[in-house]
């Protein structure tokens, strides 16, 4: 340990600002995209069995939804440009841009070049919840997913229906491509329904039972199409275990819908910008 400056005071005091102006950022016009969502029909629907993950296809300007079915149950979601596996969700950018835990109106930013929106949330019903006397909230960008590499370093032991096999499994089947280069496109995710924050004394990531119900719902518009994977977590709700199979865990379904036509005005986001010349 150190001592602290003689300073020190003043310089905790000194007060923050967002690193991300909100008044700049691009934001969708929710009133039009529920517009085109009151008059969509269901194309296709997808059960993903507890401790499994099931991939999805949602083509641009459609919707999906994740619902809670049987009891309650954490969802890691995974999103890729269906023509291009590289162009994934950025989670980390997205958490900058919006906060740690995501509702209606945000949107799911892909990773580098293209900065784009891949996906907009449109409707939340546990967007009542906010921010708990914990510190914690639902839908996070925090966690990176369960995976077995973490599981066996801190337990010793190799456990195969961690969301991050999970995911694994299910791009492989979907795509064709085998265990090793599927694994490489499995990202940082969406913890869809999952309560999480930061403990305030010790800054430790923190998680606690889901406030998630059967009927409860998170839903989202395609920007652009997408290939989607989806892991029920093996930690159930998560009220104080994952990456095993003590929890009672339960099935998600994903539900895509088609509009009759798209949102008024509204086109696919193209790709960044920026010039790319990194200052050569």
């Amino acid at each position: 340990m150190h001592d602290e400056p003689a300073d020190a005071a003043a310089r905790r005091a000194i007060v923050p600002v967002p690193v991300y102006s909100a008044a700049s950022l691009p934001r969708p016009d929710l009133a039009l995209y529920l517009k085109a969502r009151a008059g969509a029909r269901k194309r296709d629907e997808i059960l993903v069995p507890p401790r499994e993950g099931r991939c999805f296809r949602v083509g641009a300007g459609q919707f999906f939804r994740i619902t809670c079915t049987e009891g309650p149950q954490v969802g890691d979601l995974n999103l890729w440009n269906a023509h291009d596996l590289s162009e994934r969700f950025y989670s980390g950018k997205t958490r900058a841009l919006h906060r740690t835990h995501l509702s209606t109106g945000d949107r799911l930013w892909s990773t580098f070049p293209g900065l784009r929106p891949m996906a907009t949330i449109i409707d939340d019903t546990l967007a009542w919840y906010g921010v708990d006397e914990h510190g914690c909230s639902v839908h996070d960008v925090i966690g990176t997913r369960c995976d077995p590499y973490t599981q066996h370093l801190l337990a010793g032991t190799d456990y195969h229906h961690c969301c991050h096999s999970n995911l694994t499994r299910a791009l492989a089947a979907e795509t064709g491509l085998g265990l090793s280069r599927a694994e490489a496109h499995v990202h940082d995710v969406l913890n869809v329904f999952m309560c999480t924050g930061f403990h305030r004394e010790t800054g430790r990531y923190q998680m606690k039972a889901s406030p998630v119900r059967p009927g409860d719902y998170l839903e989202f518009f395609a920007e652009i199409d997408l290939l989607g994977a989806l892991s029920a977590c093996p930690g159930g709700d998560c009220a104080s275990v994952h990456s095993s199979d003590e929890a009672a865990c339960h099935p998600l379904k994903v539900e895509i819908f088609a509009p009759e036509r798209p949102p008024e005005g509204w086109r696919p986001p193209p790709l960044n910008g920026y010039s790319g010349g990194h200052g050569f």
